[in-house]
């Protein structure tokens, strides 16, 4: 099935009990058992799997093409779940470029923890090979990534990570499985922040990984989901599962109108350069058209004027919403570097942007107004 069917079939089914064509949420946390000891029903205690919860990871498994999914509290606990799965000692490759939560993760609580990195920049596939160590286990990617939007050649690392006996990871959530699909590239693991496309209307707090095999590996990062507890609440399993139902419409809908708000900005004199791969100019425009049905949603720009002038034109805006995130419905603006704190590798002059569903000429109008 293509993924416009998959996204409202898959995992979801008639009510078997009363025939409703919209799933139920099964809110309770615990389940009856039979009185030979058994639980008949499948499920035990909602914190090791719950039916909306079982139903949603069965949909994300079919969008991404893999073998198994497992869900998570927050797209952060996600990816924790990925590094707690690996060993002490255990090398990673990380990019140079990568949402800052995740960075701050590896490097604050798990390098104490007693993994090893390396920040790389992954567009450069020389460059990750050279990285690569014997206790290499996992190359992380990102891409786009945040906020600097470059393009990884997902393929090259993968091949990178398969000759040195470690795993792929790849951080999906600005493209979603529409805009890229990074097991069919040769990739081992997905990650998403549930909470951004996929949830798609800033409601709820979600992520999930998928596993391209049901791998010892895989079984470790549900280990973590059951017993280090950050599972998803069965109402937010069942918010996603509704909103993944539009995602290839919307999806198609926010590129449509990023396209058309990098290209206005990038001929703009206030503006010192467009980061967004859907432009031919940008430096992995060529592997984003072989890798992607869909440049996405998300841009940045730098400013000409450094990082005040950068917060006045955020200041201006009145259809864009300063505030943090991205992939819902309304459109975005961020100063990033400010939100980053001390350590930020972001441009002082750079705002993000998460363009939304709202008319690409109203949303250029009121970029003009606050660039002029």
């Amino acid at each position: 099935m293509r993924i416009e069917t998959l996204a409202i079939h898959a995992g979801q089914s008639p009510d078997p009990a009363t025939g409703a064509v919209t799933p139920p949420i099964h809110l309770s946390t615990t389940f009856e058992r039979a009185a030979d000891g058994s639980y008949p029903g499948g499920y035990v205690y909602t914190r090791t799997e719950n039916p909306n919860r079982a139903a949603l990871e069965q949909c994300l498994t079919a969008l991404e093409g893999g073998a198994m999914a497992a869900a998570f509290s927050s797209g952060m606990a996600a990816i924790a779940a990925v590094f707690q799965a690996l060993t002490p000692g255990d090398h990673i490759l990380f990019p140079d470029d990568a949402y800052f939560g995740a960075g701050r993760l590896l490097r604050e609580l798990m390098a104490p923890w007693g993994l090893t990195y390396s920040v790389v920049n992954m567009a450069d596939l020389d460059a990750v090979y050279a990285a690569v160590r014997p206790q290499t286990r996992l190359i992380w990617v990102e891409t786009p990534s945040n906020p600097l939007l470059k393009i990884t050649d997902i393929a090259g690392v993968a091949e990178i990570a398969r000759k040195a006996g470690a795993r792929c990871a790849v951080d999906n959530t600005w493209p979603s499985p529409v805009g890229q699909q990074p097991l069919a590239l040769g990739a081992d693991l997905v990650m998403h922040a549930t909470t951004k496309y996929l949830g798609g209307h800033s409601d709820l707090l979600g992520g999930v990984i998928v596993a391209r095999a049901a791998d010892e590996f895989f079984e470790r990062i549900r280990l973590v989901q059951t017993i280090g507890g950050a599972a998803p609440s069965p109402f937010d399993c069942w918010l996603l599962m509704r909103s993944i139902r539009t995602l290839p419409h919307r999806m198609r809908a926010h590129s449509q109108n990023a396209q058309r708000v990098a290209e206005f900005l990038a001929d703009h004199p206030a503006i010192e350069r467009v980061h967004y791969p859907g432009l031919p100019t940008h430096s992995g425009y060529d592997i984003a058209q072989r890798r992607m049905s869909l440049p996405g949603g998300m841009l940045s720009i730098q400013v000409h004027g450094g990082a005040e002038e950068a917060m006045r034109v955020a200041g201006r805006v009145q259809i864009f919403t300063r505030a943090t995130s991205l992939g819902g419905v309304e459109s975005l603006i961020e100063h990033r570097a400010s939100v980053e704190g001390v350590h930020t590798t972001t441009p002082p002059n750079l705002l993000r942007i998460s363009v939304g569903l709202e008319h690409p000429d109203d949303l250029i109008d009121d970029l003009a107004k606050a660039l002029s």
